[in-house]
């Protein structure tokens, strides 16, 4: 039994080498698609010239980042990324975790089944299949602006409304992603004993009680590792859904970091300059992922490593 110890982990990959073959495809495309691209981090610190490549460009050093930090827009980018990406966290956030709960409680097993359907469906439209949805029903002759005319109320330009759309796209997201996000929490309330459940009602606990006392911790664990990996994502607002949805109009409530990178770079075709700032959005998002790991791992004892 030692001498197996001190063989050590050649002995374990050479004795389960078939397991490693298996892992060998998933290694090699997160080497290719997650490492390699970091390569061009360094146009970040050059003036890029496409047809003078990566190294033929020359060396600025901090010229793009020091234009990034005195460039007032990105402050509006970077708050507009901040403040759309708090009010997922607030809204969204909890949406799932209380779903999942109220499913878990239905014993009707083909009532449960429809429902969960229904509302994973969404995840599987893309966003310009939703924009279209939600165009359609918001638009200035939709459904919803006939219903508030009916009301005797004004009817609101949700796409063209600065004051509003951000809650557009509050809304439109939990519609496409609550339901989704409800398989990891129902998979986690399956580790839970139901003799806990049995002793609480002896006790005379009611459903609420057994939520807060016995539901809740079962699953803290798992809702601790996803709220520390959407803390570290904390600046990424959602570029596919914001990209697809805004206009001109509202670009001063909803250009987001990862839609003024694409703006600039591709659009205007600054690739230095963008790239200064897809790496400073990368820092940032890597110091958040550390630090709320650590607050985690300290105030409730249960964090990702």
């Amino acid at each position: 039994m030692s001498k197996k110890r001190n063989r050590g982990g050649l002995y374990y990959v050479i004795h389960n080498w078939d397991l490693y073959i298996l892992l060998l495809p998933g290694i090699l495309l997160t080497i290719l698609f997650k490492y390699v691209p970091i390569y061009g981090i360094i146009i970040a610190f050059k003036d890029f010239k496409i047809f003078d490549g990566f190294w033929g460009s020359p060396w600025v050093g901090l010229k793009h980042f020091n234009r990034v930090f005195s460039d007032s827009y990105f402050y509006l980018v970077l708050w507009n990324s901040f403040i759309i990406s708090v009010y997922k966290l607030v809204w969204i956030f909890p949406m799932p975790i209380i779903l999942s709960i109220l499913l878990n409680e239905v014993r009707n097993i083909y009532f449960k089944r429809t429902i969960q359907t229904v509302v994973y469906l969404p995840h599987f439209l893309s966003w310009a299949v939703v924009y279209g949805i939600f165009y359609a029903l918001l638009s200035n002759d939709g459904p919803f602006n006939d219903i508030l005319a009916m009301l005797g109320m004004k009817r609101i330009p949700f796409f063209v409304t600065p004051r509003v759309f951000r809650g557009v796209l509050v809304a439109t997201d939990a519609w496409k992603s609550v339901g989704w996000g409800t398989i990891i929490y129902l998979a986690a309330l399956t580790s839970i004993d139901p003799e806990l459940y049995d002793s609480s009602k002896i006790d005379g606990a009611n459903k609420f009680q057994q939520v807060i006392y016995i539901t809740l911790p079962g699953i803290m664990s798992t809702v601790i590792v996803m709220l520390v990996l959407r803390l570290s994502s904390l600046l990424n607002a959602g570029f596919e859904q914001i990209f697809i949805m805004y206009n001109p109009t509202v670009y001063n409530v909803a250009d987001v970091i990862d839609t003024y990178v694409y703006r600039t770079g591709l659009g205007r075709q600054e690739f230095s300059y963008a790239s200064a700032v897809g790496l400073f959005n990368s820092v940032v998002s890597f110091i958040l992922i550390i630090l709320s790991n650590a607050l985690a791992r300290r105030y409730s004892g249960r964090s990702i490593w």
